[in-house]
C-alpha cells in the first residue's frame, strides 16, 4: 500500500516539475512584459510590482503590430483552409485507390517536410520577386505566404490524414457505393463526417505551424504582409533590444493560439485518440 502511495507521489512530483519547467518561460515572458525598460536592469530578477502598460500600447497603437497581427491571422487561416482543401482528397486517394507507385509518392511528399526550410529561401525569393518568372511577383503578399507555407504543411497534413483514413473500415465505402454514392460522395458524406475530429486536429496544427513560422516571413515580407512573429525581430536594433515590448508582443502572440485550441479542445482530444481502439 505504502509503495503504491510513494510511487504515486513521485509521479505527481515529476509531472509538477515538468509542468513548471514548461510554464516558467511563459511566466517569465509575461513578467518582463510588465516592467519598464529601466526597471528591467534594476535588479538581477525583475520581481518589483508595477505594470508598464506602454509595453502593450505602444507597439499596437503607435506601431504597426496591430497590422502584423491581422496579417498573421489572414495568412494562418488561409493556409489552413487551403491545405485542408487539398490534403483531404489527396489523403483519401492515397489511402483508398490502388495507384501505381503510391508508396513512392507518399514518401516523396514526406521528404519535402524533412528538408531543412533554409534550402528553399533562395529559390523562393527569386521566384516570388519575379526574377525567374516574369509577371509573377508574390513577395510581400498574403497569397505568397499562404503558398509558401503549403510547401511544408501540405505533406504533413496528407501524412496525418492518410493514417486516420486508413483506420476507417473499408466497409463504410462499400456500403456507400451500394447506396449509389460516387467517390466524391463517399468523401463528402462518409469520410469527412466520420473523420471530423481528425480533420479539426490537422487544421489546428496547420494553423499553429503557420502562425509560429518566422524564417520565411522575415525574408519574403517587409511591410504589407509582415507577420507578427517576424515583426518581433524588429525590436532588435543597433542601439539595443527593447525587451519589454518584445515580451509584450510575444504574450499577445499566444492569445489567438490559446483561444483556437480552447475552442477546438473537444475535437482535439477526440482526434488524438481516433483509431486508437479497434474492434
Amino acid at each position: 500500500m505504502w509503495n503504491k502511495r510513494v510511487k504515486l507521489i513521485f509521479i505527481y512530483i515529476v509531472f509538477i516539475g515538468l509542468a513548471a519547467a514548461v510554464l516558467f518561460p511563459l511566466y517569465w515572458t509575461f513578467l518582463v512584459s510588465t516592467r519598464a525598460k529601466i526597471a528591467l536592469f534594476d535588479k538581477p530578477v525583475p520581481y518589483a510590482t508595477g505594470f508598464a502598460a506602454e509595453n502593450y500600447s505602444r507597439p499596437f497603437l503607435v506601431g504597426l503590430y496591430g497590422h502584423y497581427l491581422l496579417n498573421s491571422v489572414i495568412i494562418a487561416s488561409g493556409n489552413a483552409v487551403l491545405v485542408l482543401a487539398m490534403a483531404i482528397p489527396a489523403a483519401y486517394a492515397l489511402s483508398r485507390f490502388k495507384i501505381r507507385g503510391r508508396e513512392n509518392i507518399f514518401f516523396w511528399l514526406i521528404t519535402n517536410r524533412m528538408a531543412p526550410p533554409a534550402i528553399f529561401i533562395i529559390p523562393l525569393y527569386l521566384i516570388f520577386s519575379g526574377s525567374v518568372f516574369r509577371g509573377i511577383r508574390l513577395i510581400d503578399t498574403h497569397l505568397g505566404m499562404i503558398l509558401v507555407y503549403c510547401i511544408f504543411n501540405l505533406p504533413f497534413a496528407i501524412w496525418l490524414l492518410k493514417g486516420m483514413i486508413d483506420g476507417l473500415p473499408i466497409e463504410l465505402d462499400e456500403a456507400a457505393v451500394v447506396d449509389g454514392c460516387s467517390y466524391l460522395g463517399i468523401l463528402r458524406r462518409v469520410i469527412i463526417p466520420v473523420a471530423k475530429p481528425s480533420i479539426v486536429v490537422t487544421g489546428v496544427l496547420i494553423w499553429l505551424f503557420s502562425w509560429n513560422e518566422m524564417l520565411f516571413a522575415s525574408i519574403l515580407t517587409s511591410t504589407r504582409a509582415n507577420t507578427i512573429t517576424a515583426g518581433i525581430l524588429k525590436f532588435v536594433t543597433v542601439v539595443g533590444v527593447d525587451w519589454g515590448e518584445m515580451a509584450a508582443v510575444s504574450v499577445v502572440c499566444l492569445i489567438p493560439a490559446a483561444i483556437l485550441v480552447g475552442f477546438a479542445q473537444k475535437h482535439v482530444v477526440a482526434g488524438l485518440t481516433f483509431g486508437a481502439v479497434k474492434e
